[in-house]
């Protein structure tokens, strides 16, 4: 009962702006990691936290030498950190200077600059009938099939994009591999599908797109080298005709908001 009574007596302790304090310093935290993400100050922090961690327990073990050094290595190191990552502070510090982004969870804008992107590309490319195709990968591992392609681990840019599948550059016959809004890989090889209900105008590339899509949960937007025709393809079956709008609006809904297998736009090549 003396166990409970004394937290009782604890929580009676806590006020209201102990919780905010506590809520602004998680907070700020969370948001100072989210900055930092995929940059090389990412690690650093990692460290950093590591030997904060390290330095805790030489203070409660009374290991008076280990924690003179590393009261130093925090002297040290915090200038250390401001001259070597100059340019991710910087960066950091602008993004919160614009507000928005700092306060709002940046994964749905990132998700968002990616499809405008990816968009942009097909549009471009589409105009200028100019064969592509690109894997868009959900929960569906596919490593095999990067493994098989020339490793770039790039962002998704249009210009990128475009570049990748002009006619006669390394990189233009095989499909383009995007996972997490990186582009992993291209020139990549996928597996044909062996249904016999594909269209006949249709050549390799949509075949290659029903392929992967019949063995994992991908989505693959295709252009057509001879029509300049944009598709989407997932589950086994492909929807044609889409224009820069549709497209992006498809996109969204299976990227981001999640939502499954609703073809609203486009046409089905199963209604022709």
């Amino acid at each position: 009962m003396t166990y409970v009574e004394n937290f009782i007596s604890f929580l009676s302790l806590i006020r209201i702006t102990d919780i905010i304090d506590i809520a602004l310093i998680a907070f700020i935290t969370y948001k100072l990691f989210s900055l930092l993400k995929n940059t090389r100050a990412e690690q650093v922090m990692k460290g950093f936290i590591f030997v904060l961690f390290f330095a805790s327990i030489a203070d409660i073990f009374n290991l008076n030498t280990v924690s003179w050094l590393m009261n130093q290595f925090f002297t040290v190191a915090l200038i250390f950190i401001i001259v070597v990552f100059q340019p991710e502070l910087r960066s950091a510090l602008e993004r919160i200077g614009r507000g928005k982004n700092f306060f709002v969870s940046d994964s749905y804008n990132k998700n968002e600059r990616s499809i405008d992107e990816l968009v942009s590309a097909m549009s471009s490319l589409s105009r200028q009938k100019i064969g592509a195709l690109v894997v868009l990968e959900r929960k569906v591992g596919l490593n095999d099939i990067i493994e098989s392609g020339t490793n770039l681990s790039a962002e998704i840019s249009s210009e990128l994009l475009i570049n990748i599948f002009i006619p006669n550059t390394p990189l233009h016959d095989g499909a383009v591999i995007i996972r997490n809004d990186i582009i992993e890989a291209a020139a990549c090889y996928l597996p044909l599908t062996s249904s016999n209900t594909v269209a006949k105008e249709l050549g390799t590339r949509h075949r290659a797109a029903i392929g992967i899509s019949e063995k994992s949960d991908c989505v693959v937007v295709v252009v057509s080298e001879e029509t300049g025709t944009i598709s989407l393809v997932e589950n086994g079956v492909i929807n044609r005709y889409f224009d820069d709008e549709s497209l992006k609006d498809r996109l969204k809904k299976e990227l981001i908001e999640g939502e499954d297998s609703i073809f609203d736009f486009g046409k089905s090549d199963k209604d022709e």
